[in-house]
C-alpha cells in the first residue's frame, strides 16, 4: 500500500522529527528539571526569601512553559503520526494545561507549586506513554 499525496506530504514534513528518537526522553527530563525547580524554589523561599527571587521571576516560568509546550507539541505530535495513538498527546496536553493554569495562581500559598508539580507529572506520563507506544 502506498501513501496518498496528503499522507506523503505529512510523512516528509515530519521525517526530520524521526531523527530525534530521544525527544520524549528529553521532554521527560525537562519535566523532571521543572519538578526539581518547583520544589527547590519553595525550599529556597522558605529558607531565604532573597535567594529565591530570581527563581520566582515570572519570566523564568513563562520561558520554561514555552519550552515545555514546544517540546510537547513536537514529541507528542510526532507520536500521533508514528503510532496513531491519541492518548499520550491528550495526557501530555492535560499536564501542560495544568502547568499553564498553575501560573495564574498567586505565589506563596503553595497552590501554584502543587498544581505545577501535578501538571509536570501528568506531562511526563504523557511522554512516557508516547515513548512506550512507539516501541
Amino acid at each position: 500500500m502506498g501513501l496518498d499525496g496528503r499522507s506523503m506530504h505529512s510523512a516528509i514534513r515530519l521525517s526530520w522529527l524521526a531523527r530525534v528518537p530521544q525527544l520524549d526522553r528529553y521532554a521527560m527530563g525537562l519535566s523532571g528539571l521543572c519538578a526539581v525547580h518547583c520544589f527547590a524554589s519553595a525550599v529556597l523561599v522558605a529558607l531565604a526569601s532573597t535567594a529565591g527571587g530570581m527563581l520566582l521571576n515570572p519570566a523564568f516560568h513563562e520561558i520554561g512553559l514555552t519550552v515545555a509546550i514546544i517540546l510537547g507539541a513536537l514529541a507528542l505530535g510526532r507520536g500521533i503520526f508514528e503510532h496513531g495513538y491519541m492518548a499520550p498527546a491528550v495526557t501530555g496536553s492535560l499536564g501542560l494545561g495544568m502547568m499553564a493554569g498553575a501560573m495564574q495562581l498567586p505565589h506563596g500559598n503553595g497552590g501554584e507549586t502543587l498544581w505545577t508539580l501535578i501538571g509536570v507529572a501528568i506531562l511526563a506520563l504523557g511522554h512516557d506513554l508516547n515513548r512506550r507506544a512507539a516501541h
